[in-house]
């Protein structure tokens, strides 16, 4: 009987571990570990068979959701407050590719458990576009997000924030712990491949919500990381479910809960590190498993064969061969190995390409280990000279975060050529769309609205918004590529350019496209943000007439749009210049905003052009568009560029037709 009692003794408490539990009155639970019987989920949410519970599973562009299965009482009667209540989870951020996670996740509490309606990337799996901000959706979650995304006023790339009802927190911090001896904050890296444990508390007399971090060995810090006074009473319905949720955006991300507990009008019961299991640990290091198969099975003459081998193989297969030099080191997972881009796009074969341009062509792919769809972009260069700063560049630029910009995820290089590599946009370049035959794959008008501002959004980032000023230096159309919601993106940075804010960019040589060009970059050939503003100008001039800037009219002939559209202007007729595919469903006011606002962005003199951070108040229509007169502006570049002294340049910047001229790696790029 005495060997019986202890049996059951050790069974209820090997379950207590590994599954929660109640009190009678049902005021708390615990988790250590998890089985797929304890939870409701949804999407690509699993339980291991170790008790981990993966929200995401590795696939790009996918939410999952994990709920207790029934509905919690944050009241004991319908008009009372919600009472106090204590949460603590642990969790872990675990990158499948490179050292990049997008988007993030949060711990949530909801009326409801379906969040069919939810979409991925930067909402996280919680929200969509229609719904966000909505006092109706009665929604308090803590987000723990590893991207910054500016819609949503998100402070950086690594932080925790308290939301309401929406994906704009109401309180952020990056994420981190006050260390309790001395006060001294520190930083705390959300993708760092490291469990972490999150307490969040309500006090319901003050009604304040608090939220705390720390690695997980560190007990809880006195000082919470964030902080705010707001009445969840007016917030939260009875019953109502709680959660978890994640999503991933372009970048494959596994978002991992090891263990969870609650409590109502008392603490969260503590979790015991001890028993968790351990978060999965996923890399690419091939070259380990192809040691742990060789060595055990190594012997004297099996090591000379297969050495003879090897020299054999490595003779057969230069075509892999790459430049490597030391300083590479330092960018580690930004750098591809060309065999695994060779595989990813089948050889580069002509069946994968997806366009091409003067600096070389653009292959789709898939990564053979990640699975990730990329763009392979394959660049000529020739010269040493200046490879290494571009190459600093290059990795830098693959640290941009916005949803607006097509990420660059890294490099490769070969004798003769770099291969750039982007995330796939699934829909293609904008040019497609824009020069498709007649009644195929036509923009509405809103459409083309939504994607010069989404551009603008990009841009704004780029040249104010981010740790640096870059300089794009190739807006046009084909290089704004779409995703599969059709929102505009801006890619291809082989030619971009970064300083310091606050100091004066470098003359550079002229690169860039032709029909693009600022006047004053023939003269100077220095490329500025105003640069950028110009060719952003001729940009949505073209989006809007469906007109390339040097038209092609008749043989030996050609008509700059900007001129043609300034005539127009001139007569009264600026409406007549929207591109004759729209039909009817169109702002006419909208319509007319956007194209002055072409002409000022693309003004013959610098100074006389908008910030991009302009362009998004008149845009958003947070500032009124200068008061301008045709008759007060010569938009005909020509004439201008003679004025101004350098008639010699105007054939440099008005013949050719679109064709790119030819980049360059040197150091006076």
């Amino acid at each position: 009987m005495e060997h019986l009692s202890f049996l059951l003794h050790f069974l209820l408490s090997l379950a207590l571990n590994h599954a929660s539990f109640a009190t009678a009155n049902n005021d708390q639970f615990l988790y250590s570990g998890f089985s797929s019987n304890d939870l409701t989920l949804d999407g690509a949410a699993t339980v291991t068979p170790d008790g981990v519970l993966q929200l995401t599973n590795g696939t790009v562009h996918l939410k999952g959701h994990a709920f207790y299965p029934t509905p919690w009482q944050f009241r004991k009667s319908p008009n009372e407050v919600v009472h106090s209540f204590s949460i603590t989870f642990v969790f872990g951020m675990v990158p499948v590719y490179s050292d990049q996670c997008t988007d993030g996740m949060t711990f949530l509490i909801s009326p409801s458990k379906d969040f069919s309606g939810a979409q991925t990337s930067q909402y996280l799996g919680l929200l969509n576009k229609t719904a966000d901000g909505k006092s109706s959706n009665h929604i308090f979650a803590v987000e723990l997000d590893s991207s910054q995304n500016t819609e949503f006023k998100d402070i950086n790339d690594n932080h925790v924030g308290i939301n309401i009802n929406s994906l704009t927190s109401v309180k952020a911090q990056p994420a981190g712990f006050y260390d309790d001896k001395n006060g001294v904050f520190n930083n705390l890296f959300l993708i760092s491949r490291k469990e972490m444990q999150v307490w969040v508390d309500y006090d319901a007399e003050n009604t304040r919500i608090s939220v705390t971090m720390a690695p997980l060995k560190v007990a809880k810090p006195l000082r919470p990381l964030v902080s705010d006074i707001y009445n969840l009473s007016t917030v939260l319905q009875d019953p109502s479910y709680i959660g978890f949720s994640a999503s991933t955006g372009p970048i494959d991300s596994l978002y991992c809960v090891l263990g969870w507990s609650l409590g109502i009008n008392r603490p969260a019961p503590a979790i015991d590190v001890s028993k968790l299991p351990r978060l999965p640990r996923i890399g690419t290091r091939r070259q380990s498993k192809v040691l742990e198969i060789v060595l055990p099975i190594a012997s004297g003459t099996f090591i000379f064969l297969v050495g003879t081998a090897i020299i054999l193989l490595v003779r057969r297969r230069m075509k892999f061969a790459e430049l490597h030099e030391d300083w590479e080191d330092d960018y580690g997972p930004h750098r591809f190995s060309y065999k695994d881009l060779y595989d990813a796009t089948e050889g580069f074969h002509y069946k994968n390409v997806l366009g091409h341009g003067g600096f070389g062509k653009v292959y789709k792919g898939v990564l053979p280990v990640s699975k990730l769809e990329v763009a392979v972009k394959r660049v000529s260069h020739e010269s040493k000279q200046g490879i290494k700063e571009f190459i600093a560049e290059i990795v830098s630029i693959g640290r941009l975060r916005h949803r607006n910009i097509v990420q660059l995820l890294g490099y490769c290089r070969r004798r003769g050529e770099l291969l750039l590599v982007y995330d796939y946009m699934s829909n293609g370049s904008l040019d497609k769309y824009l020069y498709s035959d007649e009644g195929k794959d036509t923009l509405e008008w809103f459409q083309r609205f939504e994607i010069i501002k989404g551009v603008a959004s990009g841009l704004f980032y780029l040249h104010e918004r981010w740790e640096k000023v870059v300089i794009h230096r190739d807006i046009k159309a084909s290089n704004v590529l779409l995703d599969n919601e059709m929102n505009g993106r801006l890619g291809d940075f082989g030619l971009a350019r970064l300083y310091d804010h606050g100091t004066d960019p470098q003359t550079t040589r002229v690169v860039g496209t032709m029909g693009y060009f600022a006047p004053e970059l023939a003269r100077t050939g220095k490329a500025t943000p105003l640069t950028d503003v110009y060719a952003f100008g001729i940009f949505i001039v073209e989006v809007t007439c469906g007109r390339r800037p040097i038209d092609n009219l008749v043989e030996d002939s050609s008509e700059i749009l900007i001129d043609w559209v300034v005539e127009h202007w001139h007569r009264g007729s600026l409406i007549d210049t929207l591109d004759r595919r729209i039909q009817g469903n169109y702002d006419a006011d909208e319509v007319c905003l956007v194209l002055k606002l072409g002409l000022l962005c693309a003004h013959p003199f610098s100074n006389a052009r908008p910030s991009m951070r302009q362009v998004m108040q008149y845009l958003d229509g947070e500032r009124p568009l200068p008061e301008l007169m045709p008759t007060n502006l010569s938009y005909s570049m020509l004439a201008t560029m003679h004025n101004e002294g350098f008639s010699q340049y105007t054939s440099l910047a008005f013949t050719g037709g679109s064709n790119a001229m030819t980049s360059s790696f040197s150091s006076g790029r």
